[in-house]
């Protein structure tokens, strides 16, 4: 059953946005008494399509929140590694995504920024509608890499220069932790100016181990460890 996301809740309709409305008519060429799976305010719905083309409440379904937060630092980057980060950070788990600008970044952002930001949104939309998510990941607005400033309780840089703390033993053990991040450099890695202010700010360096990944890989790497640590713990 296909799963979207609902702006709006009056009178027990569902308000759906003109994108998913053209997927619905076009796409899936679904008709009336056709049901599907509606979230709203994070809670999970079934409505049935009426003869005025409307989304009916029907019934609310069972669901469940994942309670970790997770914000993914990544450097903006090209348009195809960007949005396979943001579509696979969305099935994984990512609450949130904060595109920075490194040293090393390459990619000049212009004045058409918040175009991305819209763009991005909408990948992650429909990447959290695909993976049967609750919730969509947020994208927060594009910074400098020194402008960032976290409060979470688990601070993670992925670094290349780090040998001896493994990124596996320290995720393994943040089952205890509500809210990390995780920052990811770009192709060739954050700088070593750029590691010792993160570190400075309390954030600790991770290796990712012998392998040398693409960026893209990174925060699928990442995120997959965390999955397995949180199914470790749930399942004893």
């Amino acid at each position: 059953m296909q799963r979207y996301f609902a702006s709006e809740f009056s009178n027990d309709y569902f308000k759906l946005n003109d994108d998913d409305l053209f997927h619905i008519k076009t796409v899936m060429r679904m008709k009336t008494d056709d049901m599907i799976e509606v979230v709203y305010n994070n809670e999970l719905y079934y409505a049935i399509i009426d003869n005025n083309f409307l989304f009916k409440l029907q019934k609310k379904g069972s669901s469940s929140v994942v309670n970790r937060h997770i914000t993914l630092v990544i450097p903006v980057l090209k348009e195809a590694k960007m949005d396979l980060i943001l579509q696979k950070a969305t099935e994984l788990g990512a609450s949130e995504i904060i595109p920075v600008l490194t040293e090393r970044t390459i990619i000049k952002v212009d004045e058409k920024k918040d175009k991305k930001i819209i763009r991005w949104q909408k990948i992650c939309k429909e990447a959290a509608e695909q993976s049967k998510r609750l919730d969509i990941p947020l994208i927060l607005d594009i910074i400098d890499l020194k402008d960032l400033d976290s409060k979470d309780q688990y601070k993670i840089i992925c670094s290349t220069n780090e040998k001896a703390n493994n990124i596996k033993k320290i995720l393994q053990t943040t089952n205890k932790y509500d809210k990390i991040t995780l920052v990811i450099g770009p192709e060739g890695g954050l700088s070593s100016n750029e590691e010792k202010m993160l570190e400075q700010k309390g954030f600790i360096k991770a290796s990712l181990g012998n392998l040398i990944m693409r960026v893209e890989t990174v925060p699928i790497y990442l995120l997959s460890i965390i999955n397995y640590a949180d199914l470790e713990w749930y399942y004893g």
